[in-house]
């Protein structure tokens, strides 16, 4: 091997070692501080680390696998809990909000929600008004925003936000046209459709749930009695 092959591959070496340590500072400062953008977070890391080189910068599934791997090493028992807790406000939502045939998007759907993380849906109505509507005349206290989503490759566009508490717990809804039922917005992730669960969906997700947290306990029995 010859002197600059070996600092080719040393430099490679680096490079990829700095990317696993920026994704992991990213997934902490995401898991304790509820940073929820992964450019954020990763320049956020970046900085803390002292890195500079754009090379070292992950991407969002690098920063998205590194964050599941700390809650799991970190968060083994709470973060299950947390995320059960959210589906099961996310179902009673969703059934609450049938008219508007939503779907659940985000961290509660993908198994990583925490703690900081809201129950964030996607309701349908070619009347932008009619989901806030609906809230107010139940007597639920609403805060508008907006936000931009990408529905193509250079394409952006601004839908209504509603947001609002239920059992402490935060929700996070976009109010999208009915015909944006077909296609979703991008993923922040990995720039495909994003990913949407029904209500059924849901209730399977939840079900499943259930059932490896009965594993584990009837295992953590066993495991106790075997070493009585």
């Amino acid at each position: 091997m010859t002197r600059g092959e070996h600092h080719r591959i040393h430099a490679q070496d680096r490079v990829q070692r700095n990317r696993l340590r920026v994704a992991q500072e990213a997934a902490r400062l995401m898991s304790e501080h509820g940073i929820r953008d992964f450019h954020h977070a990763k320049l956020k890391a970046a900085e803390r680390l002292g890195i500079q080189d754009a090379q070292a910068l992950p991407r969002n599934d690098e920063i998205e696998q590194a964050l599941r791997e700390h809650q799991r090493l970190f968060h083994p028992d709470s973060q299950p809990q947390l995320l059960r807790e959210r589906r099961e406000a996310a179902i009673e939502a969703m059934r609450f909000l049938r008219a508007f045939e939503p779907r659940l998007v985000g961290t509660v759907l993908d198994g990583t929600a925490d703690a900081h993380s809201a129950v964030c849906l996607h309701v349908f109505s070619d009347d932008p008004d009619a989901p806030t509507l609906f809230l107010q005349e139940h007597g639920v206290p609403v805060e508008t925003q907006t936000r931009r989503l990408r529905t193509g490759r250079d394409e952006q566009t601004e839908y209504p936000v509603l947001l609002f508490a239920a059992d402490a717990l935060p929700f996070d809804l976009t109010v999208l046209p009915r015909d944006a039922l077909r296609q979703a917005p991008l993923d922040r992730i990995d720039e495909k459709p994003m990913r949407r669960a029904s209500l059924p969906m849901v209730e399977i997700l939840l079900a499943e749930d259930e059932l490896a947290a009965n594993e584990i306990s009837d295992f953590e029995r066993k495991l106790a009695t075997a070493l009585r």
